[in-house]
């Protein structure tokens, strides 16, 4: 079977990028070298172009996760135009069709299933999609934002003048335009290419099904360092309406403290969250499925697949009982409902359920880690 036609555009643009990147930076740097300033607007312009993509193209866009002030959604359209990857509109519609059809190959645009290069790189260079981009029926919410088809109507205006004239702004101020259209200009941008392209490839790839099997997505802490957050993707492919892909605190996703602070000031708003209970209740059944293939060849299998199942079945059960009287203490505190011997009365079933729940958890560590004689 004959391969589509290449994109010469796309080629180009990276074979061009490529070896500017590889060829004349480290000529300038060695010939000349680089400034304080000149790296430091190359990093800065890296997370500028880079969060706008997972913060704006992705968790805002694509995914509703939250919704943000028009100030804010324009600045996160120019810093995407910025890092050069279509106009929001096409790569959310790829996206969702992603998301739909997940490591389907006949339908997920860089499904992980057609081997790295192609998820990561090759999708783009190819007309592998070219019967799809006709009227972005999947994103109709998306052509009702006059943000959104102002970016996609007048993209490449946008690009240009963001990906060259905000480098040559910056290298005339700083007296050497030459030097910051290398650093600041193609290198970041080769930087973020590749970075924002390895979730896409990398993160169906390395890492760990934290919470489902049902997909090649993985959650990956050392990806999540590179990638503004974006590396706990295990996570993101089962709760992808979260505006977190970190969902614990100590996770590396600037991503969403970049949200979360600007909620602060009221410039993002409806921020989702998907309920703590259903995230433990994933992460317990895949731990439940990891359990019972390491007992499947064991001689006592059956009596420990009976112990695994009764302390899988208690826990759930203390879950159920913790998040109900969690949630019914929240709900009696912002309604102001409960008499203070009731309040306290709540308070103190809350506390027992949750030294319960954490013996419960404590059990079932040893248990479905098989820690025990």
């Amino acid at each position: 079977m004959q391969k589509p036609a290449l994109i010469l555009t796309n080629v180009l643009l990276f074979i061009i990028t490529s070896l500017i990147s590889l060829i004349l930076v480290p000529m300038e740097a060695y010939l000349h070298g680089f400034d304080a300033v000149e790296v430091v607007a190359c990093i800065v312009l890296i997370w500028f172009s880079g969060l706008s993509i997972t913060a704006g193209y992705h968790r805002l866009w694509s995914h509703k996760a939250y919704d943000a002030h028009p100030f804010v959604r324009v600045i996160l359209a120019i810093g995407g135009a910025l890092a050069l990857q279509n106009s929001i509109l096409h790569w959310a519609s790829d996206h969702r069709v992603h998301h739909k059809h997940v490591d389907n190959n006949d339908k997920d645009p860089y499904s992980a299933g057609l081997g790295f290069w192609y998820s990561h790189i090759g999708w783009m260079l190819r007309e592998y999609q070219a019967s799809r981009y006709h009227n972005y029926d999947n994103c109709r919410d998306l052509q009702k934002d006059k943000i959104v088809m102002w970016q996609h109507n007048h993209y490449l205006a946008i690009t240009l003048s963001a990906n060259f004239g905000i480098p040559l702004l910056l290298g005339w101020l700083n007296g050497d335009i030459w030097g910051m259209l290398l650093i600041a200009g193609v290198l970041r941008l080769v930087i973020v290419h590749h970075v924002t392209f390895f979730i896409n490839s990398l993160a169906h790839i390395w890492g760990k099904q934290t919470y489902t099997d049902k997909n090649s997505a993985r959650d990956n802490g050392i990806l999540a360092f590179f990638t503004f957050g974006e590396g706990y993707h295990n996570f993101h492919h089962i709760f992808e309406y979260d505006y977190r892909n970190g969902v614990k605190w100590w996770h590396f996703d600037p991503t969403k403290w970049l949200i979360r602070l600007l909620s602060w000031f009221g410039l993002t708003y409806s921020l989702r969250r998907c309920p703590e209970e259903r995230i433990e209740k994933a992460r317990v059944e895949m731990q439940l499925k990891r359990a019972q293939q390491q007992i499947a060849s064991r001689p006592d299998a059956q009596l420990l697949t009976e112990r695994v199942q009764n302390e899988y079945e208690l826990l759930l059960q203390k879950m159920s009982d913790y998040y109900a009287v969690k949630k019914q203490r929240l709900d009696a505190k912002k309604r102001e409902l409960l008499a203070n011997y009731e309040k306290l009365e709540l308070d103190f079933k809350y506390q027992e359920l949750k030294q319960t729940l954490e013996l419960a958890k404590r059990r079932w560590l040893e248990v479905h880690t098989l820690r025990f004689a």
